[in-house]
Formats: C-alpha cells, structure tokens, sequence
C-alpha cells in the first residue's frame, strides 16, 4: 500500500475531517518538511483533498518510527514505505517538544516559519497532552501554562483566531486567553496559520460543563419533575452566569469593533441574507428530507426579515460561538477559538456580519445544553417543560446582560434574531446529519417547537 492510500483511509477516519459525507476522491500531498531528524522522525505535511469539484487543504504533523511503541499505536497511520511506520505525531511528547521550543527560538524548517509575539514568555521542554474534546483541531497543553492548538484544516490566508485574539489582546480585554506565538506556512503565496499557542487558563471549567452541570442537576430534582418545571429551583442554577456571559460576549463585540471597525448595511442587507439563507435551508431539505415539516414556518421567518428596511449594524464577530467555545475563569468569562466555522470560506469569516449571530448561536447552544440530556432519558416526556424553562431562563439571562454591557439589543431586534437562531439550527441539522445522527433530534424537535 502507498502511503498516500494509508494516509487517506487514516483522515476519512478522523473527527475534524470535514468531507464526511461528500466521500474522498483524491489526496496528494503538496508539502513535506523535515522538522526533525532522527528515530522518532517528525515531518510536517500539506495535503490536498479533493471533493469532486472541491479541494480542501489539511496539515498532518507526521512522526516516523522504526518500531512503534505500544503507547502510540492508536495513533498509527501506516506503513511509510521505507521499512518505518507513520504515526499523527501529536500524541508523541518525543516530537511536540521541538515545537514549543521552535516557537520560543523562532526557528524554521523550508516553508515553515515558527514565531514568538514580542514579549511573550513561556516555558520550553514541557512535556504535551492532547485535549480529547474538539472536532476542528488538535489542542496540545504543555505543563500548565501553555496550550498549542494545531489547525487541521488550513486555507490561504491569515486565521481568524490568530488575528483577532492578538488585536484583542493589544487592547487590554481581559476575555481572551493571552496568545504568545504561532506557526505558519505559504499556501497559494498567502501566509497562512498552522497553529497558535497561548496562555492556558488551567483552572478555568468550559461553559458547556457548567451549563450541563446546572441541568443534570435540574432533572435530578426530589419529587416528580413534571411538578417542577421551573429551572430558578435547580441547586446549580447557571441564570447569573448566563447574564455574566451576556455581558462578556457585548465587552468581547465592543472590542472587535474598535479593533476592526464597523459598518452598517443599507435596505438591500435583509434580502441578500435572506437568499443566503434559503439557499442553505434548500440544501439542509435534500439531505435531511424530515426538515421539510417546518420548512414553511422557517421561510415564513425570512420572509419577515426580508421585509426589514435597516440599517443593519455589522462587525467582525466571533462566528461559531456556543458554550464550547467559553471559559469560566476565577475572574470573569473568557472566549476562545475565534477562527469561525471551518467549513465557511476564509474571506466570509474575516468579514463583517451581524453581533446578533453570536447572540443566535450561543441561544442555540442553550437549548443543546438542555436537550442532549434527554436523548435515551426515560422520562424526556416529563422533563421536556423543564427543559425549556431552563433554555427560556437562561437565554433570556443571557440577552439582558448583553443588552444591558451595551451590545445589541436582542428584544428590539427579534425578527432579525429569530431568522438567525433558525438558520443556525437549520445548519446543526445537517451538521447533525452528516457527523452525529444521534443527535439530530436535538435541531429537528427545537424546530417542532418553534
């Protein structure tokens, strides 16, 4: 077998490749740096994959080995053709080591260029664990004070999260983890990030455990919880935390304005976000023919956005932002992973859109929180009342502190964010299709609902 054939049956394999669906019709690697040499090997490589009409780009940090010891064999990609054996050399200590102290020298290796931010101190020779939570990328926390986060899919061009944390950062925000250094590479003569590595935030708990924390504690009320559908009851009541966050994320919008400027968009705005999102909605039907039911109401919404005359006040935001992508530290909330939904085009998550689709998209993750408990659960009939007073509660904290730090007030601008929680949700189902058919009654029920 060539390697490139292992290489292909090993990324169709893994969770943040993104053509599940589409199927892998060709993969060529385009780069191949040797980062270092030796037994173990580490090589760094860029591969083509194509889609049919479409390519993407991803990296592949590669370790080579005579002999593949015991504790990497989950790791294994295959046999390399020269008698080694190839393995995804982030879960080898041996071989991530040379990166944190190639960020801290600022070396390179052919294309690929490692660099510090002015300033930034940070220790080296720490040993690396891989975080095992994310879907779009690898995360490596060294000791506990470092965390390097390695993008799988690249594009051309500048990554978001890069950009935006390191201009948050010059600003004084106290709601992004302080970024220290990154590793880049050309692509299509573009600079164009590979990995970012910032301060890690050791003790803070991430937005989705607490909320999930408030829930379980919600369902597990003494008594019949059908009696109790009120979420103020829950012992880990998260309606104060969800108004904090509220006002983080207005603070965080704020900052992205003065960093990156604002605009406001004319009358033509709502029709042409409108088409985007009936486009989207046509697409999510072919694939998900049950999403057909609401498709009547879901348009109806469109409708009415598209008959809203402006103007429509627009910003870079952070643009994939759910409960996943927040940190509750000892002082305040912090935000994370600014690089937008990877399988939206690098020049439309660079560019400016409404602050109301992160309001949209974090009351989307709201109701996540509360459904994904109820899959299997015995008594969902019974506790469905209580979850959405736990998503109205919660939600409705959560938009009153926003309103209240100065962002955009989502209770004068319902029909705007009504249209977008629905698209978001029209998305999560064909997400959900594609990658997690488990829960794809979590999108397709909250649309029963609306």
């Amino acid at each position: 077998m060539a390697f490139e054939d292992a290489l292909a049956a090993w990324l169709v394999r893994q969770r943040w490749f993104a053509g599940k669906g589409r199927g892998l019709h060709d993969l060529a690697i385009v780069a191949d740096t040797q980062l270092m040499d030796g037994d173990p090997e580490l090589r760094h490589l860029v591969v083509t994959v194509s889609h049919g009409t479409t390519a993407d780009y991803y990296q592949v940090l590669a370790g080579l080995r005579r002999r593949l010891p015991a504790r990497l064999r989950h790791a294994r990609i295959g046999p390399a053709g020269d008698g080694r054996q190839a393995y995804d050399a982030l879960h080898d200590a041996d071989l991530t080591k040379p990166l944190l102290a190639g960020i801290a020298a600022e070396r390179s290796a052919g294309s690929v260029h490692m660099r510090r931010l002015p300033g930034a101190s940070f220790g080296t020779g720490l040993d690396s664990l891989v975080l095992g939570s994310e879907q779009s990328n690898t995360s490596l926390v060294y000791g506990d004070e470092s965390i390097l986060k390695v993008f799988r899919r690249i594009a051309p061009g500048p990554n978001p999260d890069l950009e935006v944390t390191t201009a948050l950062a010059r600003l004084g925000s106290p709601h992004v983890a302080e970024p220290l250094g990154w590793i880049e590479t050309r692509l299509d003569g573009a600079a164009t990030s590979l990995a970012i590595l910032s301060r890690y935030l050791r003790l803070a708990s991430d937005g989705w455990s607490l909320a999930a924390t408030s829930v379980r504690d919600l369902y597990a009320i003494e008594g019949s919880a059908a009696d109790r559908t009120c979420a103020a009851d829950a012992g880990g009541d998260f309606a104060g935390e969800a108004r904090r966050l509220g006002m983080a994320t207005a603070q965080v919008h704020a900052d992205l304005a003065a960093a990156f400027g604002a605009d406001e968009l004319g009358p033509d705005a709502a029709g042409e976000l409108t088409e985007r999102m009936f486009r989207n909605l046509d697409l999510a039907r072919a694939a998900v023919p049950e999403l057909g039911r609401h498709a009547e109401m879901i348009g109806e919404a469109y409708s009415r956005l598209a008959k809203l005359k402006g103007p429509f006040p627009v910003q870079r935001v952070h643009g994939d932002y759910h409960l996943g992508q927040v940190l509750r530290t000892e002082t305040g909330w912090v935000l994370l992973d600014f690089e937008g939904e990877p399988a939206t085009p690098l020049a439309q998550r660079r560019g400016r859109s409404s602050p109301l689709r992160d309001v949209a998209g974090m009351l989307r993750s709201f109701d996540y929180a509360a459904r994904h408990q109820l899959i299997g659960n015995p008594d969902q009939a019974a506790l469905s009342a209580v979850a959405r007073d736990w998503v109205r509660r919660n939600g409705g904290a959560f938009c009153a502190g926003y309103a209240a730090a100065g962002g955009l007030d989502p209770a004068a601008n319902q029909v705007l964010l009504r249209a977008l929680q629905l698209d978001k949700a029209v998305y999560e189902v064909l997400y959900e299709a594609r990658h997690r058919p488990s829960w794809l009654s979590i999108p397709l029920e909250s649309l029963a609902e609306l």
